[in-house]
């Protein structure tokens, strides 16, 4: 659908936000696929601070190129973002919050959906905070 963002009815950035994120959990699988969430869990879960950054990076660069270069536009945008805390008061952690649960999800329900969340949420909040690490020019 071809849309005019100059319409009054996306000067709202809660408008535009909440587009975004119906548009990514809509996608028929999320941006990290299904077949990644266990690993993903898995990684932010390492003690060793340097195996798990690298874990989380490698880990990225195995997604399907369309799913990794998504990831990478959206994450460099989301880092913009956070660049401006203190005027939108969207920290890395409360991105994390808003996005972590729509772009890393479980294939199904089942299992602890708080403890799933507080992971999806870390994956994101590293990825934001290491960014160039991860995404290297």
């Amino acid at each position: 659908e071809q849309l005019d963002l100059d319409d009054g009815r996306w000067e709202d950035i809660h408008v535009v936000t909440g587009a975004l994120k119906l548009f990514l959990r809509e996608l028929p699988e999320p941006l990290v696929p299904f077949s990644h969430f266990d690993k993903f869990i898995a990684a932010i879960k390492i003690q060793d601070l340097s195996l798990w950054g690298r874990c989380i990076r490698d880990l990225v660069l195995s997604l399907p190129p369309a799913h990794h270069d998504t990831m990478k536009v959206l994450f460099h945008h989301l880092c913009r973002v956070v660049e401006h805390k203190e005027e939108n008061r969207m920290s890395v952690q409360s991105v994390a919050i808003v996005f972590g649960p729509t772009l890393l999800r479980p294939a199904s329900e089942e299992g602890n959906m708080a403890m799933h969340m507080v992971f999806q949420n870390q994956v994101v909040e590293h990825i934001l905070n290491h960014y160039e690490y991860i995404f290297p020019e």
